[in-house]
């Protein structure tokens, strides 16, 4: 019996192990860094088109479509392009590069 439940377990094993080796080589706390802009981009660029969408409402655009409300075409393009752009510019560590740059600075 317990030879048997090995040997179906036996696959799982190998995947966890691949899994947990993948994971340890990505930095020592599983982070894989910063990933690169698009060409053309900056961490200004995005912030600056950013401030854009926030001046139009975006922001809480995009809370509705969090709660489930319905949204024109118009304002889902802009909730759409506001989360890409934010995973972006999350994505590209830019909230990390202003940080250590002295604090916030806002793109005008």
């Amino acid at each position: 019996m317990a030879r048997t439940m090995l040997r179906r377990l036996g696959p799982l094993a190998v995947v966890a192990a691949m899994a947990l080796a993948g994971c340890a080589g990505e930095g020592k706390d599983g982070d894989p860094g910063a990933m690169p802009l698009a060409a053309g981009q900056s961490c200004g660029s995005i912030r600056q088109e950013l401030n854009r969408l926030d001046a139009k409402g975006t922001q809480a655009k995009v809370e509705a479509a969090g709660q489930g409300k319905k949204l024109s075409g118009p304002d889902k393009a802009d909730v759409d392009r506001y989360n890409l752009l934010l995973n972006q510019y999350l994505g590209a560590r830019c909230h990390v590069q202003e940080a250590g740059a002295g604090g916030y600075t806002r793109a005008h």
